[in-house]
Order: C-alpha cells, then sequence, then structure tokens
C-alpha cells in the first residue's frame, strides 16, 4: 500500500510512475504533454501524499528513493490496471456473443412496421441478443420508468437529461371493411361522421385532435368503441360497419400484405402527423451495445445512424 497516500488519484499514480521510470521532471514533462514547472507542482504535490521525496538529486540529475524504487512494480501494475479498464469502456461490443435482453417500450405501430425487420437484423448481426417489447406506460413521465432501456413512440415533453432521436413522421389515413357503405360515394366531412367510429387510445380517451377540428365546422362524431392498441381496432373493422379514422400510414403496407379484407381512405378533415422518436437515460448513452441497437433501429426506419 502507499503508506500517506489516504485518498486514490489515478492522474498522481500515472504521473508517480513516469517520474520513476524517466528520473527526470523535464522528460516526465515531456512525455506528459506538461510544461516543465507544471511537472515540479505535480511532484511536489506527490511528495507530500506519500511522506517521501520520490526523487532526488543525484550528481547532474535526479535518481529515484529506495521507497519509490520498492513501490515501482506496485504502481505500475496499478496504472496498467486501470488503462486496461478505461480501454475495456472503449471498445467495441462483440455482437456475436452478445446475450443481451433490450426492453423497449413502444406502441404496437413501431413494431408492427419494423419489428420484424428489427429482428432479422439482428438475426444476423446479434443472433444471441433478444428484444423485449412493453406497452406504453400511461403516463407519459413514465416512458422511461422501470428496466426500459429505450422509448420508441410519439414525440412528447421529455425530462431535460434524456436523449431523443427522431426516427420518422407518420400521417394517418382512414380505415373500414372493403365493402363498407362510405365508399359508395365521396367521402365529405358529413358522411365521415355518420358512421361510428373506432378511437385508438392507451388512456381510454374517446376525444382527441380529430373532434376539435371537426367542432370547427359544426360536426361531431359518435365514438362507439375505444380499445388500446391499433391492432385491436383493425380486427373489430372486420364485422362491423364502424371506421377508424386515425389509422398510421405506416401500418397499411402490413394491412395489404396480410390480405384483410380492409379499405382505408383520405380523411376528409385535415389531420396534424405524428413524429415518433428514440428516448434513452443518459446512463446509457455511451454504453457500446445501447448505442449499436440505436443505430441499427435507426436504420431499419430508414435513416442514417
Amino acid at each position: 500500500m502507499l503508506g500517506g497516500m489516504t485518498t486514490p488519484d489515478l492522474n498522481m499514480l500515472l504521473t508517480l510512475d513516469v517520474l520513476i521510470q524517466e528520473g527526470s521532471v523535464a522528460g516526465a514533462a515531456r512525455r506528459l504533454n506538461l510544461s516543465t514547472p507544471a511537472m515540479s507542482r505535480a511532484l511536489a504535490r506527490i511528495r507530500e501524499a506519500v511522506g517521501d521525496p520520490v526523487l532526488v538529486r543525484s550528481g547532474r540529475g535526479l535518481a529515484p528513493t529506495p521507497r519509490a524504487l520498492a513501490l515501482r512494480d506496485q504502481v505500475r501494475s496499478v496504472v496498467e490496471q486501470a488503462q486496461t479498464v478505461i480501454s475495456a469502456f472503449r471498445q467495441d461490443v462483440d455482437l456475436g456473443s452478445l446475450t443481451r435482453v433490450f426492453t423497449l417500450r413502444s406502441n404496437d405501430v413501431f413494431v408492427s412496421a419494423y419489428g420484424g425487420r428489427l429482428r432479422e437484423q439482428l438475426r444476423r448481426d446479434a443472433p444471441h441478443a433478444v428484444l423485449r417489447f412493453l406497452s406504453e406506460a400511461k403516463d407519459d413521465s413514465d416512458a422511461l420508468a422501470g428496466d426500459a432501456d429505450l422509448y420508441i413512440g410519439s414525440s412528447q415533453k421529455f425530462g431535460a437529461d434524456i436523449k431523443v432521436q427522431t426516427l420518422f413522421t407518420t400521417s394517418f389515413c382512414g380505415l373500414a371493411r372493403a365493402g363498407h357503405a362510405i365508399f359508395q360515394d365521396d367521402i365529405t366531412p358529413e358522411r365521415f361522421v355518420a358512421y361510428e367510429h373506432i378511437s385508438v387510445s392507451r388512456r381510454g380517451r374517446a376525444q382527441g385532435p380529430l373532434d376539435l377540428a371537426l367542432s370547427d365546422l359544426g360536426l361531431s362524431r359518435r365514438v362507439a368503441l375505444i380499445t388500446p392498441t391499433f391492432h385491436a381496432a383493425i380486427f373489430a373493422l372486420a364485422d362491423s360497419d364502424m371506421i377508424l379514422p386515425s389509422m398510421p400510414q405506416h401500418l397499411m403496407p402490413g394491412i395489404e400484405r396480410l390480405g384483410l379484407a380492409l379499405r382505408g381512405f383520405a380523411v376528409p378533415i385535415p389531420m396534424a402527423s405524428v413524429r415518433v422518436v428514440q428516448a434513452w437515460p443518459p446512463r446509457l448513452d455511451s454504453d457500446p451495445a445501447h448505442r449499436w441497437l440505436r443505430q441499427t433501429i435507426k436504420q431499419v426506419c430508414g435513416g442514417e445512424a
């Protein structure tokens, strides 16, 4: 143990290691890219901390004291261990052997549109990694609560420390069964509200921005069914005359591939697009595996990492 050093200081140990190796204040200053006066001050602090001169005058130069020579190997070992730890943090993740379970809190829009493609990318790059999706929290403040590694969903007001990246922007269309009467004529705002609607809300809400737009036209609609996910709403359409007025466009290719007897239509009321983001806590920002996952998700969504 370094007697007298009550508070570990890796910078001090590194400086001590170089001073012992060089046997010169000027030489140690050059190696550490410091001025000679700054190195002299560092030597003074080391002498005070260890209670030993460390380097003493010998002829025209300096020589390590017996105590410094006795501790030389111990100091070198500590410095090498510290450098190994720091290097480990900087190393890229070994994707081939990665067995991590990534927990993502997301709605069914992202899972349906990109979940399969993301899993295929992981199968190629990190075959032992696992994706675990959790449903969106009822309260936006809980988006990254618990063990969630990443939130993927509509943009919201996150805390100042939360990291946020845009993945894509989605617009909306209407959706109804293929033989629905709404398709028999032009879809006007009046015909649009003549049929019962389905509302998709994880909080169980029937009203939203669409109702405000309708009220500006002196119109209102009847919401007959409220579901927490778009999947539930989609399957409810097949056997009813209800319509889903806010279907994310990103889900339409999946509906077409499945061959469902459903048909999209342009909503006759202006509807704002929604920005979908990925957000994560600062503790994971520099984590190599997490950074790779974020980059992969961005690429899968059609953007540059």
